[in-house]
């Protein structure tokens, strides 16, 4: 590949010096990172985060070992939602494709070879809408591919095209309107392993501003898939409540270096939920169990 073939980096950032320390280090150290543009988003501050913003804004301005790197300063307070919408709309409109990475994403030197080399594999499969680089420590001993997919769409380090970009639909009521009047909601919750139907509603009622779950929607809704790795790639350092929507979350995590990425048949992934029901069982045996809806237990066996 030539420089102009990698796909842009667009990072977000607010107020978490440490957090994107350590996102960028790691960044730094992926052996295509040289190759790659980085568009940094830096949100605005509210009034009680001016100067962890202004610590964020001095370091990023130190930042090298990229091909180049560019800062956003946003003037005012956008919020997540906003901001990482705007910001990966601007990029991907003028480059066709993007690596979006949030501030709490710590990746795999292999992550950008990972994401490049799916972009490029997945190009020309329109049913294919994103990239994902995170998964649940699962048991993959019974599954021997390097990744899977779900349909819909996901956010913990994720890439994506211009034309499924193009999808996104910002309107929650519409999409929740769609899902329910269609029945979909057993699916659209990842066969009841997921609570995106509570997750939509939230951000309707304004409990939370999740631009992800409209993502998710969004792509569900158009009958897209998203590449998951079996193993992750890269590490979320964000659960710690630290961060706008994750809470203080000891989940465990082991990101592998390389994924031997080979193309594989576009269909959701039946091992996916037989192993994730077997990973709750086990990390949540009392807390958690209830997160697993009866249907999809009922269901398990027959899909």
């Amino acid at each position: 590949m030539v420089t102009s073939d990698f796909a842009p980096i667009v990072l977000f950032t607010y107020n978490r010096l440490w957090h994107t320390q350590q996102t960028i280090e790691a960044l730094k150290n992926n052996e295509l990172a040289i190759n790659s543009n980085l568009f940094i988003f830096s949100d605005g501050s509210k009034e009680n985060d001016i100067e962890s913003v202004s610590q964020v804004r001095a370091y990023l301005k130190s930042i090298n070992g990229f091909n180049s790197v560019t800062i956003i300063e946003r003037s005012c307070n956008y919020g997540l939602a906003k901001n990482i919408i705007s910001g990966v709309s601007e990029v991907i409109n003028k480059f066709g494709k993007v690596i979006v990475l949030e501030d709490d994403i710590v990746t795999s030197k292999g992550f950008l070879r990972y994401m490049n080399g799916a972009l490029y594999m997945y190009q020309k499969e329109l049913n294919v809408g994103c990239i994902h680089s995170w998964n649940y420590h699962l048991n993959t001993s019974h599954y021997k591919e390097s990744t899977f997919f779900l349909k819909g769409g996901d956010c913990w380090g994720w890439a994506t095209w211009e034309r499924s970009w193009n999808l996104f639909n910002p309107d929650a009521p519409e999409l929740l309107s769609h899902i329910k009047r269609n029945h979909l909601q057993y699916q659209f919750n990842r066969r009841g392993t997921h609570q995106y139907v509570k997750m939509l509603e939230d951000q309707i009622a304004g409990k939370n501003d999740s631009w992800a779950i409209r993502w998710h929607a969004s792509l569900f809704l158009e009958d897209k898939y998203c590449l998951h790795p079996t193993n992750q790639i890269v590490r979320n350092i964000g659960l710690d409540n630290s961060g706008i929507h994750c809470e203080d979350n000891q989940i465990y995590q082991e990101p592998i270096d390389f994924i031997d990425l080979r193309k594989i048949p576009i269909c959701d992934s039946t091992w996916f939920y037989r192993a994730y029901l077997d990973y709750i069982i086990h990390t949540y045996p009392k807390k958690n169990i209830c997160r697993i809806s009866l249907l999809f237990l009922k269901k398990l066996f027959l899909i």
